[in-house]
């Protein structure tokens, strides 16, 4: 058995680096051979992602953060080829919200058994495709609303470094927050709306434990729809905090919807999904029942 182990040295801030060896150890341990890429830019990453399924791969595995495993999962979707997660980033909602081991040697060997006793489960992933031609798979959450503002400025900037410059996002969209008008069609049914939130859920979690969209099922055939009505500045902090809970759904502002099929469309708003840019709206979001086969 070959598996194509792709690995991100920089995520997690590169703490997780140096388990690289023990992680490659423990997947051969299971009677594979490795073979390892990573580093480069993300186009490359995702270029021989998919080359290595192409040319036959028995399973690819991506040790990184949640954008690691997206890109990983833009060359299994659909595919039927096994895909392993080694969670070694900052966040690992995935990872976390599928109940793999949280230390990336104990991650791989789930994987590495796994693969060896022929043994997986389907996964739904949900599919974008966007009006500007873009078609791409998601694991855990899209955000069209404050969040995925707060990352397009992030991405923006070019000081701070790191963490600060998330923050120093989140007060300047802060302060620039507005309500934004959607156009939302959940399986047909379509609606209008102001909204500062709207955020779409395969899973249930985002930004490392932000709990958008509880209870949402990877394996239920829908989608976890969140959406919040226009809120001021401090109402949008105090709720905040309740995402990690949960608990902000219980709230009268904020209203949840599951389908198979969404369509989103808003005027200046750009997609993101497993924290990584995705496309301006409109876009169509399907879940996509089994088309993901975890190693699990």
């Amino acid at each position: 058995m070959k598996i194509a182990l792709l690995a991100n040295p920089t995520a997690g801030k590169g703490r997780r680096a140096g388990l690289l060896p023990a992680v490659e150890e423990r997947l051969r341990a299971g009677g594979a051979d490795v073979v390892v890429f990573g580093g480069g830019s993300a186009a490359q990453a995702r270029e021989r992602a998919h080359r290595a399924v192409a040319d036959g791969c028995d399973a690819l595995v991506a040790m990184g953060g949640d954008g690691t495993v997206h890109l990983g999962l833009q060359a299994v979707a659909g595919t039927g080829v096994p895909f392993g997660i080694v969670p070694a980033g900052t966040g690992n909602d995935f990872a976390a919200r599928l109940g793999l081991p949280a230390s990336p040697v104990a991650a791989a060997g789930v994987a590495a058994d796994a693969l060896r006793d022929g043994r997986s489960r389907a996964i739904d992933l949900a599919r974008v495709s966007g009006a500007d031609g873009t078609v791409a798979w998601f694991g855990a959450v899209l955000a069209a609303g404050f969040d995925a503002f707060v990352n397009e400025r992030a991405n923006r900037m070019r000081w701070p470094k790191g963490a600060q410059r998330y923050n120093r996002a989140v007060v300047e969209e802060l302060l620039a927050l507005r309500p934004r008008r959607y156009r939302m069609s959940l399986d047909g049914a379509v609606s209008e709306f102001d909204s500062v939130l709207v955020a779409v859920g395969n899973t249930e979690s985002y930004g490392g434990g932000f709990r958008i969209a509880p209870g949402a099922d990877p394996a239920d055939g829908l989608l976890d729809v969140v959406v919040a009505e226009p809120l001021g500045r401090l109402t949008l902090m105090r709720l905040r905090p309740k995402v990690l809970k949960g608990t902000h759904v219980l709230d009268r502002r904020v209203r949840t919807h599951r389908a198979r099929a969404v369509e989103l469309a808003g005027a200046g708003i750009t997609a993101y999904a497993d924290g990584e840019r995705i496309c301006p709206l409109p876009v169509t979001i399907t879940c996509e029942p089994g088309a993901l086969t975890l190693l699990a």
